[in-house]
């Protein structure tokens, strides 16, 4: 199995931003160890906005020490970028291959606005497993708990 983890980033970076934060990443993974073993790591930053960690643990699982460097990582990330990336509150969605990201207060009136709709894909950042990336990762918005919003 291949542990995933996926933080939204509240807002696109410029491109050397970009850069920096892809260099930190890969630097973290390629250093990335739980309890002095070497993890099976890698990170993708998936259309500018969405930033997923992955830790195979076919050969050793992520500890809960390792984790909590993770986070210690993201946590400076979000300083150095001035970005959220652990607020919870934020929905990712994608119209035209783009990735739109708002506080999930707000798609109440992006759908009175018709900018979003029951069919507008959204991602569910809760999975765990790499394999649901592909396809429980983008859910339509009416299969969402955001389809409360649906009048």
């Amino acid at each position: 199995m291949q542990k995933i983890w996926i933080y939204t980033l509240s807002k696109q970076l410029a491109a050397e931003q970009e850069q920096e934060l892809k260099t930190a990443c890969q630097n973290f993974v390629s250093t990335w160890t739980a309890h002095d073993v070497s993890l099976d790591a890698s990170y993708e930053l998936y259309k500018h906005r969405l930033l997923i960690f992955k830790v195979d643990e076919a050969n050793y699982n992520a500890s809960g020490c390792s984790i909590d460097k993770q986070l210690r990582l993201v946590k400076e990330l979000e300083q150095k970028f001035d970005i959220e990336l652990l607020n919870r509150l934020l929905v990712a969605y994608e119209t035209n291959d783009e990735i739109n990201v708002v506080k999930n207060t707000r798609i109440a009136e992006l759908i009175v606005n018709g900018l979003v709709t029951e069919h507008t894909l959204v991602f569910d950042n809760t999975i765990t497993d790499a394999k649901d990336l592909v396809s429980n990762w983008k859910k339509p918005l009416g299969q969402t708990y955001l389809a409360k919003y649906l009048v």
